[in-house]
């Protein structure tokens, strides 16, 4: 029996899933038919937004660049769903030196990268006229990313302006080809600079969400973007719920720390989550147990407590979660979220189940 996923109004007229299926995997770990047993799974669920990006999948290389976006795409073609039953994320790349097969590096996101990004990249690879929410990857200007978190003012250099973004944006907006604007690994200064930016000029598109990291072990969200998303309306979506499957406890507890090191090291997958959540520092694995022995008290899966916690702040529209097909199993099950429809920005968060 299918299980009802809540929706969330994200915007007038967009409705989207509590859970948002990541498709960073999708052409690297995934292949394409482990990729549509994935999207099967969840759209079956009751799943109705999927999040991709013209980077994607990881490791980026450029022998895979774009796969994710176009499995997605051919996913909803091969099996004839209708457009308006999904709603449709991505993302273009920010200003990056070790990409050079994304438009020479990519070196900014300038009006000509977003308009030839999204016109002959993201569209074409989507198969899809229009895109319902389109984010920029991250700022072109320098921001501490990815598991930094000291900002050091001698990095910043010569950006493109945020005028100059929304107008193109606000281009593709009133063209038909994106819905709406997000912004992902953003800090407080840069949603409220788009933010007053947006409001001295009619045409260009106010930002409806940040797609930022939020789970049980980085709660950075909550030190000062959350009174800032609170009092602008702005809705999160939290990436990496799981804390890139650390959470999910899909290795044995006695060596489960260096299981996943070993596993995230080896050819094909994403180290990040080692140098991000530093599982080398005894506070983290203390953490960690601590939180799955929360779980085991109270009869919970790992999955589901992490899950449930990242769902229940009150300004978290969607928690985006990845899955994989073979060695790990977790992606087999998605975790139910109970059968309530959530306004925007409601107090009323659904009741994660445990069955």
């Amino acid at each position: 029996m299918s299980m009802a996923v809540p929706l969330f109004n994200l915007a007038p007229d967009l409705s989207v899933s509590r859970l948002c299926l990541g498709t960073m995997t999708f052409g690297e770990q995934n292949s394409m038919s482990e990729s549509f047993r994935l999207l099967d799974h969840a759209f079956g669920a009751g799943i109705n937004f999927f999040d991709s990006a013209e980077m994607y999948p990881v490791p980026q290389r450029a022998d895979t660049q774009g796969r994710s976006e176009e499995y997605l795409g051919r996913w909803v073609r091969d099996r004839k769903i209708p457009r308006d039953r999904v709603v449709l994320a991505t993302k273009v790349s920010g200003p990056s030196g070790q990409m050079t097969w994304i438009r020479d590096g990519p070196k900014c996101v300038d009006a000509w990268n977003i308009s030839k990004q999204l016109i002959i990249g993201n569209l074409l690879r989507l198969r899809t006229d229009y895109i319902d929410l389109y984010q920029i990857h991250w700022p072109d200007r320098y921001v501490p990313m990815f598991g930094e978190s000291e900002y050091d003012p001698t990095h910043q250099y010569r950006a493109i302006t945020i005028e100059e973004q929304l107008e193109a944006l606000g281009r593709a907006v009133a063209s038909g080809k994106i819905r709406y604007v997000g912004l992902s690994n953003e800090t407080p200064y840069g949603v409220m600079k788009f933010l007053h930016v947006a409001e001295r000029v009619p045409s260009y598109p106010k930002v409806v969400s940040v797609q930022n990291c939020y789970s049980l072990l980085c709660r950075t969200f909550d030190s000062g973007m959350a009174e800032c998303c609170h009092h602008e309306r702005i809705s999160l979506l939290a990436y990496s719920p799981l804390a890139m499957g650390i959470l999910s406890e899909v290795f044995p507890r006695d060596t489960w720390a260096s299981s996943y090191i070993n596993w995230a090291s080896s050819p094909g997958r994403y180290s990040e989550g080692e140098s991000r959540y530093n599982l080398s520092n005894s506070i983290v694995t203390a953490a960690i147990m601590g939180y799955l022995k929360i779980a085991d008290k109270y009869g919970l899966r790992p999955v589901v407590l992490a899950i449930a916690f990242v769902l229940r702040h009150p300004l978290v529209a969607s928690a985006i979660f990845g899955g994989n097909i073979g060695p790990l199993q977790g992606s087999e099950e998605f975790p139910d979220v109970g059968g309530k429809v959530v306004g925007s920005h409601s107090n009323t968060m659904p009741d994660v189940l445990t069955t």
